[in-house]
């Protein structure tokens, strides 16, 4: 069967006047981009944080200080830099500064606890962590001396804060933790030097952002400095940026949406991007409403929290007029209800972490369209450059027939080359040039795409991917676990949660909240199970391996 069909791009009739079929290679690395955003307007607000402001000229002037910084450390070309903290401005301080030595960043979840923090420093081989003064102390301390970091520098979320001003999200925060290097005190002791600063090609790694395994063992994908460019510029061109637009952080910037929709949007654009540290709704109501952003793009579950916020009445939302969510499923009734209270209508869009962030999504102004059959709202229509197929869940090389359901499979020059140090994952992710998504779709005879299942067994917990192995293989460590499985089950508010399914040893004295707690001390707070159903034993097949489908049905 041939591919006829998706090579017509019936999409493009969708694609409002203005959006090219394809767009321009980037000129030049995201360093580059925001370099040329400081030149242009070195006084336009950058950052918006809370209620303070940061210029392109003044985080230009901060990130030359790290690039120096790290040159006088050794650290240079191709070396990795942790980044571990929230939406904080220094984070882009240390991205940028890090780009300038052409350096590799490695954004990492705050969320993560010791053991995963470890392996993300281990496998990455980063030479430099930077992190929240609360997230070293609390965690990165009893692993770092066994990673490949030489040298630590750490800051605190209240740092370009006004003194006494201490915003919901945030907690106060003691001294530099011993055997680290306060940020910004080194920052304002390091003078820029024009010789830290290395040319940076477009075919250079800006960033090793960690996605999860089928073994569970998270992996590094390795994304270009022309990945990032070129999704930048499809939002720019795709959402219609202009001067007068700017960004809300509502997704975390260690996310792929948060690096490409705000951070590398809001850069190559030169326009504000306003953070408020971690999304707490009532802040990031008042936040609205001061800053005004006309542009966003997050989880589906940050925009219920806005909606069910008891300080939600009357706020006036309308200036988000170019308002995205992706990530996770998004019911229909979800967006209703937003816009019959806010005005303000959820555009849905699709990305993966290899995909760095969209490869589909609703054209702006318009309306997706839901499938009859399966009650799923679209994700859009292909974005400028993106080659969209679905193909045989069996055999990838064997095309499906429109309104059939297959794996949607893509290529173009936003999705990534391949993860980092495993080239037998890299291989099996790829077919005929084409990056295997592992997400079963269907198109329609107008080129709009619908997401109706999943090929792996991943669960999508407010579009943070959670495998099941690696919490059973965290469950297997209680001493009173003798077998474990782990599936998703629908959650009204995370679109899904975490299920295991347990059989126990001799004795029943271990409970639900017990194992619970368990998790929730070992792993990060979207991954531990929400709920246990106990067993005497788990289903298996006749090789051994759980049912894990027979296990969803179940809890359904």
């Amino acid at each position: 069967m041939s591919f006829s069909a998706y090579d017509r791009k019936p999409w493009l009739k969708a694609y409002p006047e203005g959006v090219p079929e394809e767009l321009p290679p980037p000129g030049g690395s995201m360093v580059d981009l925001f370099e040329a955003s400081a030149r242009r307007a070195p006084e336009r607000d950058a950052v918006r944080y809370f209620d303070a402001t940061l210029s392109y000229g003044e985080l230009d002037d901060l990130a030359n200080r790290f690039a120096a910084l790290l040159a006088a450390r050794g650290v240079g070309e191709g070396d990795r830099v942790a980044v571990y903290m929230q939406n904080n401005p220094q984070f882009l301080v240390a991205q940028y500064g890090a780009w300038k030595r052409g350096s590799i960043v490695v954004p990492i979840n705050p969320m993560l606890k010791a053991r995963e923090l470890e392996y993300h420093l281990n496998d990455s081989g980063a030479r430099a962590l930077v992190a929240l003064e609360g997230l070293y102390e609390g965690v990165a301390a009893s692993v770092v001396r066994g990673t490949s970091v030489e040298h630590v520098l750490t800051t605190s979320e209240l740092d370009f804060l006004p003194e006494g001003d201490l915003p919901a999200p945030c907690g106060r925060t003691e001294a530099t933790p011993r055997g680290t290097e306060d940020l910004m005190e080194a920052l304002r002791a390091t003078e820029p030097d024009g010789a830290a600063r290395v040319p940076v090609s477009p075919d250079d790694t800006a960033y090793l952002v960690y996605t999860s395994g089928t073994t569970g063992k998270p992996k590094g994908a390795v994304e270009k400095h022309l990945n990032i460019a070129y999704n930048a510029e499809v939002y720019r061109t795709w959402m219609q940026i202009g001067d007068e637009d700017s960004v809300f952080g509502v997704a975390p910037l260690f996310h792929i949406t948060g690096l490409v929709g705000h951070a590398a949007l809001a850069g190559a654009a030169g326009i504000p991007l306003v953070l408020l540290h971690r999304f707490e709704a009532s802040e990031a109501l008042r936040l609205i409403e001061k800053w005004r952003p006309t542009f966003t793009v997050g989880a589906i579950t940050a925009f219920i929290a806005l909606m069910n916020s008891p300080e939600s009445e009357g706020r006036d939302l309308s200036s988000l007029e170019k308002c995205y969510s992706g990530g996770a499923p998004i019911a229909p009734s979800i967006t209703e209800q937003f816009e019959e209270k806010f005005g303000v209508y959820i555009h849905n869009i699709y990305g993966l972490t290899e995909s760095n962030s969209p490869t589909h999504a609703t054209p702006l102004g318009a309306r997706a369209p839901v499938d009859e059959g399966t009650g799923a709202l679209s994700i859009g229509v292909p974005v400028p450059g993106c080659e969209a197929r679905l193909v045989s869940v069996e055999d990838a090389s064997e095309a499906v027939p429109v309104g059939e359901s297959g794996e949607f499979a893509a290529r173009g020059p936003m999705i990534f080359s391949g993860y980092w140090n495993k080239p037998e994952e890299t291989e099996r992710a790829f077919h005929d040039g084409y990056f295997l998504t592992g997400d079963v779709a269907v198109m329609d005879e107008d080129g709009w795409f619908y997401i109706v299942d999943r090929k792996k067994d991943m669960i999508n917990v407010s579009g943070y991917k959670v495998w099941p192995r690696e919490v059973e293989d965290v469950l297997y460590t209680h001493p009173d676990v003798k077998e474990a499985a782990v599936v998703g089950v629908p959650d009204e508010y995370r679109g899904e949660s975490v299920r295991a399914f347990v059989a126990l040893k001799e004795g029943d004295g271990v409970t639900e909240d017990d194992l619970i707690s368990y998790a929730k001390e070992r792993m990060a707070d979207y991954k531990y199970p929400r709920s246990i159903r106990f067993l005497d034993e788990v289903p298996k097949t006749a090789t051994g391996k759980f049912l894990r489908r027979e296990l969803r049905d179940e809890a359904r």
